[in-house]
């Protein structure tokens, strides 16, 4: 039985007599691994040398990145969160593996990780700086949690790279644009995005079983609330006139299921078709937010169908409202045409006879 083992480089050498033969070695340690992958000599030295490694990397930050890989906190992110952390966590491994854990309680050991992410930021850029040491934190806010260290030094540092999206939402303008030169598949990602508010990716993973013909159900990836949406007429009618051909029900024009990658490219290659250039898919979310709001929505109503706490609502209209003159313009009919303020709708300025004379 062959065990597929991580972690072990594999060196083929010619002899002086022109045969071959392989050699394995323990990629981390560099110890020799005896015997053909699999067998019980090679499981037992395999063994030996991640035991070897183990030890070696007690009480480092090293063997705590290890650990938290291996923590149940952890098994619970997403997969794609759990390969973007591990890669972020391999870059830091190479400055800070060796560190000793005591460290890591001297409040001075965050000038070291603030020095290292400026370094990065010069390097890799802000955004990808500030990940990385997003990622520490989260690591060493576990391992407190954990009782495993006492203090997380660098928790609630002040990010590098900032990006001011709250008055980022599409316009009816900007919609009608991308309607009339996208395709298909894509116009369908933005009614379905419009008339629910959800993110990219949950829908996407959406699935023909999650519409009901009346409502939409679904699970959030990104939070794990349960979201169900009752689909407006606009949206029932596009739902039920397509034809379904894979479980999903957004496909490329080939009928396969999107991934994010691609479907990102074909987005941003309508969006420049259509003249738009700083607005993203996820900008949509912000834009029917909006509009729930200018159609009159309570904050409570409007999280129940984007999924959203009642805070995080609140602090979104806050923001994009800002953009939109819907609301003012409706405010200022009703203050017109309101019983309440009628006198202050007559009054208007005029000239009294008796300080017609004051004026030099």
């Amino acid at each position: 039985m062959r065990a597929r083992l991580q972690g072990v480089n594999t060196v083929r050498k010619r002899l002086a007599d022109g045969d071959v033969r392989v050699y394995h070695y323990h990629r981390a340690t560099g110890l020799p691994l005896s015997g053909k992958p699999g067998s019980p000599e090679f499981l037992r030295d395999y063994g030996a040398a991640e035991k070897l490694m183990l030890d070696r990397h007690a009480g480092t930050i090293n063997g705590l990145m290890r650990d938290y890989a291996l923590s149940p906190e952890f098994g619970k992110l997403k997969d794609s969160t759990q390969r973007e952390y591990k890669r972020m966590l391999a870059k830091a491994e190479a400055k800070f593996g060796d560190m000793p854990l005591a460290a890591l309680e001297d409040p001075r050991v965050r000038q070291d990780f603030l020095s290292w992410r400026a370094k990065v930021a010069k390097a890799s850029g802000e955004r990808e700086a500030d990940n990385r040491l997003s990622v520490i934190s989260a690591m060493l806010s576990w391992a407190r949690e954990s009782g495993i260290i006492f203090s997380n030094h660098i928790a609630g540092f002040r990010r590098l790279h900032s990006v001011d999206r709250s008055d980022m939402i599409w316009l009816p303008e900007q919609i009608r644009a991308f309607m009339a030169v996208a395709p298909i598949e894509l116009q369908r990602a933005l009614i379905l995005a419009l008339h629910t508010g959800q993110r990219q990716g949950d829908l996407l993973r959406l699935t023909w079983g999650n519409f009901d013909g009346a409502f939409i159900s679904l699970r959030q990836g990104k939070t794990g609330r349960k979201v169900e949406i009752p689909c407006t007429a606009a949206l029932r009618h596009m739902l039920d006139g397509m034809e379904r051909t894979a479980a999903v029900v957004l496909t490329t024009k080939t009928s396969r299921p999107w991934t994010a990658r691609y479907f990102k490219a074909k987005w941003e290659e309508a969006s420049k078709k259509a003249g738009i250039e700083q607005l993203h898919f996820h900008d949509l979310r912000g834009t029917a937010i909006t509009m729930l709001a200018e159609a009159g929505c309570t904050t409570p109503q409007i999280a129940a169908i984007t999924g959203h706490s009642l805070k995080t609502v609140t602090t979104i209209l806050d923001k994009y409202l800002a953009r939109t003159r819907v609301l003012a313009g409706e405010a200022v009919s009703l203050f017109e045409n309101a019983r309440s303020t009628k006198f202050a709708n007559q009054l208007q300025t005029k000239v009294h006879p008796a300080t017609k004379g004051d004026a030099k």
